[in-house]
């Protein structure tokens, strides 16, 4: 080891001792690793600050001390929380020796979650929550009312400006906080209100004793979620752009062992599943224990009923049979969880899926009993899913075996590259013959290889598993990447580490772009998940004058482009990327020193399901509720 390498293991002496060790007091550590508290600093952090300060407000809740949050994005940027709870406590803490509410605002690991006495169950379990949105704000203000007084202490990135103050009176309890996220830690400080909307909307299915309101004075937006329905409304919601076979859906709740279990579940005509799982309402998109207990229980109670009841006889049903075409919701309630990490995304305690398990082999039995004609369209639901999967993979291994003939193993379409390393290699799916002409002229040869498409693939939406690889264009794509396609998916196997979508910027090309992530949401997925999809971005203008030219991306890049280019200039604006030369399309978009690309990410795997059921399924009404909710945000419609 050189003596520049060891310069950083000890101090110019050589010495290694006390002095070397760094301590972070109080809310520093906070500051200085803020990714291992809400997960990272970008948008999805940034929206994790309000989540920790509204879990707060439902863990009274469901304390059964409070019924109403109410959250406000302010017009400068800042968030207000408020509930109707207990409010924090005040008054010195004789242990600390500093006041209770300042400790819960300053102190990692300071709050009621950790008194049994005063939380049965809560989401915010770590005592961490507000006083990291505290230490990652440049600003926040606690407001406390409670024993007839309003209290109130303000901070800077997590200091006090002061002792907390009695400002005024207040016949009621509850507690405010508003908060400024600081704009040195995070990439963005805007919030979306279509993901604090999502969140709010589950919290209130879940907590149907809950009344959370939500308002944007950015740009007059609000809502009002309240669902006395509870998990089986929120079920009904998920399916509302689906065909259920079997109203209402099945409701099951009860308690084991100290768990508390609230599971809806209900069977439609589809072929996916979308079963989603919560802790004390936190959501658990990587599911864990009681995922688990719901699964295994799931599979062995159908599988039962069947026999006994003659509708399976030499045949026995996958986890996957039963669960194909089943929305669920699993929310169970329980004291002290583990989770894995401070964002909670999956549950480690046994004791959870034992519980799970042990409760729905009791009651899902029970249902199925005392009503043959669902159980008995369950079962038959089952076996086709058997019958197709089978099917399926008969369809594979033909493929397989077809491709494994041809030469090389890929279709005749697809111009590969040079490169073998595929975290090197890009793949450009692109629409129509012409534009795949121009791609592969423009490409570089090295590291790009393109496949064109020839119109619109298959929906997969809408489309049974062994029908999906009769499509010959989903059977290229699916060769062409590698790893398979569907349950038995090995992302380990794909060729290209960037497969990148690149359509006209029109509405069929939007549209066929909306069927290739379709395609590679259901039967892909782990691609997205890794970070393996991008949208190409081709410019929409071209502005010139004389030997000039500059390529713009949106109206407000073109309007900036003809002000340099003064009066005469030319605006060409392209409807397909067949109007391109190929030196023009390597040029804007496909040149790595000067492309735009976006990757395709699943900010939330509930809301991205949702999103694939309501555009590409059958029922049309909320297709059109959704366009008519979102048609402020179009921008360049083509018609």
């Amino acid at each position: 080891m050189d003596g520049n390498k060891q310069q950083g293991l000890f101090d110019a002496d050589n010495s290694y001792n006390a002095d070397s060790i760094v301590a972070l007091k109080g809310l520093e550590a906070v500051r200085k690793r803020p990714g291992m508290y809400i997960g990272s600093t970008d948008g999805r952090g940034l929206h994790h600050l309000v989540f920790e300060v509204v879990d707060n407000g439902i863990d009274e809740v469901m304390a059964g001390y409070a019924d109403k949050v109410s959250v406000c994005i302010n017009e400068d940027g800042s968030v207000t929380v408020n509930d109707d709870g207990r409010g924090i406590p005040v008054g010195m803490n004789k242990e600390e020796g500093k006041d209770a509410l300042e400790m819960c605002l300053t102190d990692l690991h300071a709050g009621g979650k950790f008194d049994q006495n005063a939380y049965k169950v809560s989401g915010g379990l770590h005592g961490v929550g507000v006083s990291v949105v505290n230490a990652l704000s440049k600003r926040l203000i606690a407001t406390v009312e409670r024993e007839g007084k309003v209290f109130r202490q303000t901070y800077r990135i997590g200091i006090p400006d002061g002792p907390v103050e009695v400002i005024g009176s207040s016949d009621r309890t509850g507690t405010t906080i508003t908060f400024f996220p600081d704009s040195d830690i995070f990439e963005t400080t805007e919030f979306e209100y279509e993901i604090l909307q999502n969140r709010f909307r589950n919290q209130a299915f879940l907590n149907k004793e809950a009344t959370i309101y939500f308002e944007d004075k950015r740009t007059g937006r609000s809502d009002k979620f309240h669902y006395e329905g509870g998990v089986s409304e929120f079920v009904q919601y998920l399916n509302r752009s689906k065909k259920a076979i079997h109203t209402p859906p099945i409701a099951l709740a009860g308690e084991r062992n100290g768990v508390m279990m609230d599971i809806a579940l209900q069977y439609t005509d589809g072929y996916n599943e979308a079963i989603d799982s919560f802790v004390n309402t936190i959501y658990t998109p990587e599911g864990g224990a009681h995922m688990t207990g719901f699964r295994t229980s799931l599979t062995k109670t159908i599988n039962d009923y069947g026999k006994e009841n003659g509708l399976l006889k030499d045949t026995t049903l996958e986890g996957t049979d039963v669960r194909e075409g089943l929305t669920a919701i699993i929310s169970i309630r329980m004291p002290d969880p583990q989770f894995e990490g401070q964002t909670k995304s999956k549950l480690g305690s046994s004791i959870a899926q034992k519980a799970v398990s042990t409760f729905m082999n009791e009651k899902l039995a029970e249902y199925l009993l005392e009503n043959p004609a669902v159980a008995t369209l369950i079962v038959r639901k089952g076996i086709s899913a058997l019958e197709s999967r089978e099917a399926a993979r008969k369809a594979r291994d033909a493929t397989r075996r077809k491709s494994a003939l041809e030469s090389a193993s890929l279709p005749g379409k697809l111009a590969d590259c040079s490169e073998k390393d595929p975290a090197k290699c890009e793949l450009y799916i692109v629409e129509g013959e012409s534009a795949g002409g121009s791609a592969k002229q423009g490409r570089d040869r090295a590291f790009q290889a393109i496949l064109p498409l020839r119109g619109k693939i298959l929906n997969v939406e809408k489309a049974r598993p062994d029908k999906i690889l009769d499509n010959e264009e989903i059977k290229n794509l699916m060769i062409a990447i590698g790893g398979g396609i569907g349950k038995e998916f090995d992302v380990s196997k794909v060729r290209y580490h960037s497969v990148v979508i690149m359509t006209d910027a029109d509405i069929d090309g939007a549209h066929i772009g909306t069927l290739i992530l379709t395609l590679f949401y259901r039967q892909m997925k782990p691609l997205i998940e890794r970070g393996h999809v991008f949208l190409a971005m081709p410019p929409l203008y071209r502005v010139s004058k004389g030997k000039k030219e500059i390529y713009a991306y949106n109206n407000e890049e073109m309007t900036k482009a003809v002000e340099e280019l003064g009066t005469g200039a030319n605006i060409s604006r392209y409807k397909g990327l067949g109007e391109m030369n190929p030196q023009q399309l390597w040029d804007t978009t496909m040149n790595p020193e000067t492309r735009l690309m976006k990757r395709v990410e699943i900010e939330d795997a509930m809301q991205a399901d949702q999103l694939f059921s309501i555009l590409m399924g059958d029922d049309v009404e909320p297709r059109r509720e959704f366009i008519i909710e979102h048609a402020h945000e179009v921008i360049n419609l083509d018609v």
